[in-house]
């Protein structure tokens, strides 16, 4: 996807906020949010987003330590739809 798609898509309602799925061209689906950090726009202009996965969404609100997100390309993105809350 390109990143105007994939920003269309996020802001302002899914950025840091909402849980996104998330489908690839060559690996599994995630499930994870997008975060908003200090390298934010030089990555989107470049195409790559942080993400939080599910699993680690509960530690990083409390702490917003990027260390637990992980750099992905959104040339790799298939489809982003709006997770179903648990």
């Amino acid at each position: 996807m390109i990143n105007e798609m994939i920003t269309k898509f996020l802001e302002p309602d899914n950025l840091a906020k909402k849980s996104v799925k998330i489908e690839f061209k060559k690996r599994n689906t995630i499930v994870g949010i997008f975060v908003k950090s200090p390298d934010y726009e030089d990555l989107k202009a470049k195409n790559f987003w942080r993400i939080v996965s599910e699993t680690h969404i509960s530690e990083w609100k409390k702490t917003n330590d990027n260390k637990l997100s992980k750099i992905f390309s959104g040339s790799e993105f298939t489809r982003l739809t709006q997770a179903k809350e648990q």
